[in-house]
């Protein structure tokens, strides 16, 4: 792999699924609120069990996010997924067919969004949703492959 990286990111946790993120976060709020101002036992373990599972779903999101990341160097396109055990899906740039962008109303809102890089067959090789700025992905791959193509072989 080249050594000069044109991208680097991981997917947003925030920015995509900003709803689901919004309703952890209430939710981990009020289950502090129940388990610390109200007197009533049921209501402080009902608060306790809410926190606890809010505050387990973001820990574990967060780690899944930062265990994802997609690079983007002069020759090649590499997806790595997991923290202890890893996978890692590498394809070259020049072998690159299709760049497909997917954007809803809120993800462009929040500007991410979900991206497909087809090379040779009917499924894509990599596909990633919730990374920041798709669009700049596909122009600095679809640069990439014009600048290949006007360079001799």
């Amino acid at each position: 792999m080249s050594v000069n990286l044109l991208y680097s990111e991981n997917p947003k946790m925030p920015r995509n699924r900003p709803f689901l993120f919004t309703l952890c976060v209430i939710l981990n709020i009020s289950g502090l609120i129940l388990a610390f101002k109200f007197e009533q036992q049921s209501l402080q373990i009902t608060g306790l069990v809410i926190w606890l599972g809010t505050l387990t779903l973001l820990l574990i999101w967060y780690i899944k996010t930062k265990g994802t990341k997609l690079s983007i160097t002069e020759n090649d396109i590499l997806l790595e997924k997991g923290l202890l055990s890893k996978k890692r899906v590498e394809v070259q740039i020049r072998l690159v067919r299709t760049v497909s962008v997917d954007q809803t109303f809120i993800d462009r809102i929040f500007g991410v969004g979900e991206i497909a890089i087809y090379t040779a067959g009917d499924l894509p090789e990599i596909v990633e949703k919730g990374l920041p700025d798709p669009n700049k992905i596909r122009e600095i791959i679809k640069q990439k492959q014009n600048k290949s193509d006007l360079s001799p072989t």
